[in-house]
């Protein structure tokens, strides 16, 4: 059975307990209020679960939680899912936020970059652009807005860039819909408003184009976004694309190099492109910590969505747990080496500045792979 967003606000807060089944990466970027956050598995056997109460659950979009509901019932629960999920909630608290909407909020925004976020957010995204040289004199940027939290961020440490930058650049705000649903596009649309972010809209038909691709539909689908972005971002006359990966995004990806694909690499501050020629990739967000990133957006109740696909509560392999959980595992090992050793992250972002190629048995350089053996009788 589902219930509406309406017919919740008509029940007393004390009759029923929202549960939210999404993974910690989506719900980082935003919540509802209040909600208890569960594994579908776990529900029936939490003592986190209310089962005194109607059990309103929800997923991204509506989808998942319908059959969770269902088996909830099965056992006896008075069960529900919401309608819609997520995306029609955040709908709803735009709409509210409408109705006292001043033109002060992005201002309040903005400042708390300026003051409360100075040293945490702003100071490290200003030492990113300056240490990695990610902007120079005449640049076009195109920030890249997914919806999320980190992207959006960007947007507005950008605009604050711009108003004291010592040299000349420009900025495009750029939004590509590859099929999203009309909800999940209203939920970006809505963000950018509310922020005065200026944000430019391309479509295309990817998430149509991978949806029945069987392997990796997922990293094909990443990559074409990625080709698509530089190609438009090229029409607009940019030389630069910006991505919101952050702090955090970085020393994971060193971690899963390791342990999942066994190698080091990490995600370099910025990149050229391989096939667009005269274009370059930067990551603004390179030094700030996703802690940051989720206390500024709390701090101005601020809303966000992780992946807009419209297809995520349904595609096999967004939800394929194996998948899932190999940065959920990642994130949690960091966690538990913190208690140890508090310093544990900045050690792993460190470890790459500080490579030793004379204790290294292999490595590459230029695509070129390279052996220890090769100049060891010559030392």
């Amino acid at each position: 059975m589902n219930i509406t967003i309406n017919e919740l606000k008509e029940l007393n807060k004390s009759e029923y307990q929202i549960i939210d089944i999404r993974d910690e990466i989506e719900i980082s970027h935003g919540a509802i209020p209040g909600a208890i956050a569960l594994r579908s598995e776990e529900i029936a056997t939490s003592e986190k679960a209310d089962r005194t109460k109607k059990l309103v659950i929800c997923c991204s979009r509506g989808k998942n939680s319908v059959e969770v509901a269902e088996k909830l019932r099965e056992k006896g629960c008075d069960a529900y899912s919401l309608e819609g999920g997520y995306a029609a909630w955040l709908l709803d608290y735009f709409q509210e936020q409408e109705k006292s909407a001043d033109d002060e909020f992005a201002k309040n925004v903005e400042l708390s970059l300026r003051k409360t976020y100075k040293k945490r957010i702003w100071s490290k995204f200003t030492k990113a652009i300056n240490t990695y040289e990610l902007v120079k004199p005449g640049d076009r940027i195109a920030v890249c807005i997914s919806g999320g939290k980190d992207s959006m961020l960007m947007a507005k440490c950008f605009q604050e860039l711009k108003l004291h930058n010592k040299f000349d650049f420009e900025v495009k705000f750029l939004v590509m819909d590859p099929g999203y649903s009309p909800a999940n596009r209203r939920v970006i649309e809505e963000n950018a408003k509310r922020l005065h972010i200026p944000i430019t809209i391309f479509e295309s038909d990817i998430f149509d184009s991978v949806y029945h691709i069987e392997k990796n539909p997922c990293y094909l689908c990443a990559r074409m976004r990625r080709g698509h972005l530089y190609h438009y971002a090229q029409e607009l006359g940019c030389n630069k694309i910006a991505l919101g990966h952050h702090y955090d995004d970085v020393i994971e990806t060193i971690l899963m190099g390791m342990l999942y694909g066994a190698q080091i690499q990490s995600m370099m501050p910025k990149l050229h492109s391989t096939n667009f020629e005269g274009m370059e990739l930067i990551r603004p967000l390179y030094l700030v910590r996703e802690d940051d990133i989720k206390a500024w957006r709390d701090y101005n109740g601020l809303r966000f969505i992780q992946c807009a696909c419209k297809f995520t509560d349904t595609c096999t392999t967004c939800n394929n747990e194996e998948n899932r959980s190999k940065r959920m595992e990642i994130k949690e090992l960091i966690r538990t080496l913190k208690e140890v050793n508090p310093y544990v992250e900045g050690n792993i972002f460190k470890s790459v500045e500080n490579v030793n190629l004379d204790t290294m048995i292999c490595y590459k350089t230029g695509g070129e792979k390279h052996h220890f053996l090769e100049t060891y009788d010559q030392q």
